[in-house]
């Protein structure tokens, strides 16, 4: 490909990326050993307190696994991932994702924890996020912000 198709086809993916509101693709060479990366299903449910939880599914389509190290956002200075094990939650340092895996963030299992929420948003608005990955570049996501009792249906 030459120079200025690769140009376009970047900017036409960059397009759709903004357009599909809370899915992106990531990688970080173009070998074809990079984790695919993409975000699907994310929300926030409405905080009642001044924390909040945050639950997506990130897909990796390709052959390497890569981890989940960090997530930050402009809500809150104080965001960390947790895993829930018998009833209780922990914070962890990362989470896996395995080649052609999932990796499910989601209401009574591991999640994304926002503490001392900046501002609390209302049901209808969207927070922005930005995943951190051990290999793969950050994918910044929208989390629409559901009713507070917002669980969607698992397949």
């Amino acid at each position: 490909m030459n120079r200025r198709t690769t140009t376009l086809s970047a900017a036409v993916a960059l397009a759709a990326s903004l357009a599909l509101t809370g899915c992106s693709s990531s990688s970080s060479s173009s070998d074809g050993d990079a984790p695919e990366l993409k975000v699907s299903g994310a929300f926030m449910p409405q905080p009642v307190m001044d924390m909040a939880g945050g639950f997506l599914t990130i897909t990796n389509d390709g052959d390497t696994a890569d981890k989940l190290t960090s997530v930050t956002s402009p809500i809150s200075d104080d965001v960390t991932i947790h895993e829930t094990k018998n009833q209780k939650m922990q914070e962890v340092e990362s989470f896996d994702i395995p080649a052609n895996g999932t990796l499910s963030l989601e209401r009574g299992g591991n999640h994304i924890m926002f503490m001392e929420l900046k501002k609390k948003p209302k049901q209808g608005e969207k927070v922005s996020i930005e995943l951190h990955f051990e290999k793969s570049d950050p994918i910044k996501v929208e989390l629409p912000v559901e009713a507070a009792t917002h669980n969607p249906q698992q397949h």
